[in-house]
């Protein structure tokens, strides 16, 4: 009876134990395939509230939103696209950012916002044109723009890849769309320039990645896109170089920022894996941010504006 209690209680042991792994791999193969956690509180770089003491200028400023879905905040409630972040605070505003906004160091502040969800570069040049108005020697320009971006994830691959809608096209395919794009965004800065004859300060984010850096939107059940990676780091290099050309153009580095925090957000093996907040921070669409994505474009364009409005400050931690 002995022999027989062990042998059947090993047995038991042993088909527990297999129940457990199978529930292991079960719950390893959901979490680190499917399951993208979006977690709370701040997301993104710090942002030094010393910056924030003192009025950057008294002139009359106009703030302008130009571009896609992303400045025109799609997926985030009343308040907290990174557009109406920059302006004001939220009620709820986090600790670290209360009294970290446009109205608290611009007295003179307007804004309008002519972004167009669903819109691509090519349309922008168009809404530049016709919606943004010449403003008088006494307004400075404040631009936050956002383009490009629908014009490499459109139409998901669901019809033949073509300008404005790259979507599966080659590298080869797709050089002389690069190249138009690159002319389209230097004729769009100098036409929003003209526009301010006060002068302005263009802020122009690049394109987060959602696949993290690895290039597998597979996964998420769209088409493969064996060289989309070239193609969007083509565009990302085109708005660099076009900061670097404009000295009234700045770049804001969105897609450094959100790196790790897409697709691959839990898988810990991947080089851009955040530690500190291995989050999701896209929409259920997959091309726009979720609220802690806003929230974290807006950290990064504050950073972006502050040596720009204070360079005789010197910080040392104003975020990346």
């Amino acid at each position: 009876m002995i022999t027989i209690s062990t042998a059947t209680g090993r047995r038991s042991k042993l088909f527990a134990g297999l129940i457990f792994g199978l529930l292991l791999v079960l719950w390893g193969t959901y979490y680190f395939r499917f399951a993208h956690p979006v977690g709370t509180g701040p997301a993104g770089p710090s942002v030094n509230p010393e910056a924030f003491a003192k009025p950057w200028t008294t002139r009359s400023v106009l703030l302008v939103g130009i571009g896609d879905s992303v400045t025109a905040g799609f997926g985030a409630g009343d308040g907290y696209a990174y557009f109406e972040r920059l302006i004001k605070n939220p009620p709820d505003e986090f600790a670290d950012m209360r009294g970290c906004c446009l109205t608290a160091v611009l007295p003179n502040l307007s804004f309008t916002n002519i972004s167009a969800s669903g819109s691509t570069s090519l349309q922008h040049t168009r809404i530049i044109l016709a919606q943004l108005k010449m403003q008088p020697s006494n307004v400075l320009g404040l631009v936050v723009m956002t383009t490009g971006g629908n014009d490499l994830i459109h139409n998901y691959g669901k019809g033949p890849a073509r300008e404005g809608a790259m979507y599966g096209a080659t590298y080869a395919q797709a050089k002389p769309w690069i190249d138009q794009f690159e002319t389209r965004l230097t004729v769009m800065v100098q036409e929003i320039n003209g526009k301010f004859l006060g002068g302005c300060h263009i802020f122009l984010a690049n394109i987060y990645d959602p696949t993290d850096g690895v290039g597998d939107i597979q996964v998420t059940g769209l088409p493969a896109w064996p060289e989309g990676l070239l193609i969007h780091q083509a565009y990302n290099r085109i708005i660099a170089d076009c900061a670097r050309k404009n000295s009234f153009v700045h770049l804001v580095d969105i897609h450094e920022v959100f790196l790790g925090h897409g697709l691959h957000c839990t898988h810990f093996w991947c080089s851009h894996y955040d530690w500190g907040d291995p989050h999701y921070w896209y929409h259920d669409n997959l091309e726009d941010p979720n609220e802690r994505g806003y929230d974290a474009i807006r950290r990064q364009f504050l950073n972006a504006m502050i040596p720009v409005f204070t360079p005789h400050l010197n910080f040392s931690n104003l975020g990346v």
